[in-house]
């Protein structure tokens, strides 16, 4: 989609104000430096923060390069971007933040300045990049922290449906496992390894030409594990809008920030498109599935008036 085909959709986001309300913010994508909006935001209205900032990489985000900086330089400039939108977090606000393993390192060391260090989760990117002379990188990280120790964290609302190779019973009766009529399963809790998660690849419905794009099933764990429904959402970082369509998929308000005219375009074309497809990839009937899975028909009414039968391999999740 050129600039000028979505115009409309820019218009739809909002421009910085010298102040703004949450009433004015709520459900709203803000086009502009997030530096510089930060610090005009209503304080204490973030219930979750998910961030996901420019790697410590030389990297070309549509015309607007990130330069790789020195550690030193690169933990300055973190500090810089936590201290703005720290007044903004409620004292019940949970924190999440993303980075490769090199980041991960200076990321880690900032964050317990400001916040109470809960875990590190290390998610498989399953498409890693290539390497002859090292190991191939298939993994990052997210952070995840909070304001105090009063923090929401849904765990039953995050398991992971994992395939029951080995089904153990009890008198002929299947325990700790259910058996379906798509196979044997196990609802797992989860962990801070993350083996089912996919980069969205081309024939998936949310995949943009952004460079970093993160999963909405990566996200949606992320929002429905630390925030309830209503809650406030806040990516000062959007993209391409993963966070903002994942939280209004899963009924949370959400306020976000980007910089990139193209990028904005692009985040309002799929908030749109998430009115009538609620749908995350990976997740159904309230789990979490393991990826390659998830295999079901669903009926539906095509274009033609008659029922059609669509055939969902969801490979991998």
């Amino acid at each position: 989609m050129s600039l000028k085909e979505g115009e409309s959709y820019f218009k739809r986001c909002l421009s910085p104000q010298k102040s703004m309300d949450l009433e004015d913010i709520s459900d709203k994508l803000i086009a502009g430096d997030a530096f510089e909006i930060m610090p005009v935001l209503p304080k204490g209205f973030v219930d979750l923060l998910i961030a996901d900032p420019p790697y410590n990489l030389t990297k070309d985000y549509n015309g607007t390069k990130f330069k790789q900086m020195s550690d030193d330089d690169y933990a300055a400039w973190t500090a810089l971007w936590i201290e703005k939108v720290l007044p903004l977090l409620k004292e019940t606000a949970s924190v999440y933040v993303c980075c490769d393993w090199k980041t991960s390192l200076i990321i880690g060391s900032v964050l317990k300045k400001y916040f109470k260090i809960k875990n590190r989760i290390t998610w498989e990117r399953e498409k890693g990049r290539g390497a002859k002379a090292n190991w191939k990188n298939s993994l990052e990280d997210i952070w995840f922290a909070c304001m105090s120790d009063k923090f929401t964290f849904n765990v039953d609302a995050v398991k992971i449906r994992r395939k029951v190779i080995a089904p153990y019973r009890v008198n002929g009766t299947p325990k700790d496992w259910e058996e379906t009529s798509e196979g044997n399963f196990r609802d797992s809790f989860p962990s801070n390894f993350w083996s089912d998660i996919s980069i969205p690849f081309w024939s998936m419905p949310e995949n943009t030409a952004h460079p970093v794009q993160k999963p909405e099933k990566l996200l949606a764990k992320l929002i429905l594990a630390s925030s309830n429904k209503g809650d406030i959402v806040f990516d000062p970082f959007a993209g391409s809008g993963s966070t903002c369509v994942a939280a209004k998929k899963l009924e949370r308000r959400y306020v976000a920030i980007e910089k990139d005219k193209t990028y904005c375009i692009w985040a309002q074309k799929r908030l749109e498109s998430a009115v009538s497809d609620s749908s995350i990839q990976g997740f159904r009937d309230g789990v979490f599935w393991e990826r390659n899975t998830l295999s079901h028909q669903e009926k539906k009414q095509g274009s033609n008036g008659k029922q059609e039968i669509k055939n969902e391999l969801y490979l991998p999740l």
